[in-house]
């Protein structure tokens, strides 16, 4: 559970961290915190799962990622765990997840998203993913982004 001050943190940043050289301090000068304070209970609070990540989320047009890719693969079930871990690992990986197959239509299990300045770069990204899968990979294909969807994640009122 979660006491007032910590719902107002996270109130407070649910929403991003203020665009400043000390975002702790000035999260803490409005909620009439320390900074000190602020950042142990943000801890706290990671530490037992209350909060999961604190992390940038980039703008990946803005910073010249303008193909985004969804890499789709085929992979024996009782080896999606152990690949996807692998897969998850790649530094140009931003999302590695495992989806139930719709089959006949659908016999992906296995999803990577990648980004790059083109195609044909998402394209040398996933040729890399294909070499790491070798013979476990049964089929795959890339599924590019067409228009930018905003996303957030869970909101939580005052």
């Amino acid at each position: 559970m979660i006491d007032d001050i910590d719902r107002a943190l996270i109130v407070a940043t649910q929403g991003g961290l203020p665009l400043v050289s000390r975002p702790y301090h000035a999260i803490a000068e409005q909620l009439g915190l320390s900074p000190e304070e602020v950042m142990r209970r943000l801890r706290a609070m990671l530490a037992s799962g209350i909060v999961r990540r604190i992390g940038a989320v980039p703008n990946h047009y803005a910073i010249g990622w303008t193909a985004n890719g969804m890499t789709v693969w085929d992979v024996a079930d009782e080896q999606v765990d152990e690949l996807g871990a692998r897969i998850g690992a790649l530094d140009f990986v931003t999302h590695c997840y495992r989806r139930p197959r719709a089959l006949p239509a659908w016999p992906y299990n296995l999803f990577a998203m990648v980004h790059g300045a083109s195609r044909q770069e998402c394209s040398a990204k996933a040729a890399e993913i294909r070499t790491l899968l070798g013979d476990a990979c049964r089929a795959n294909d890339i599924l590019y982004s067409t228009r930018i969807l905003k996303k957030t994640g869970l909101r939580i009122s005052r």
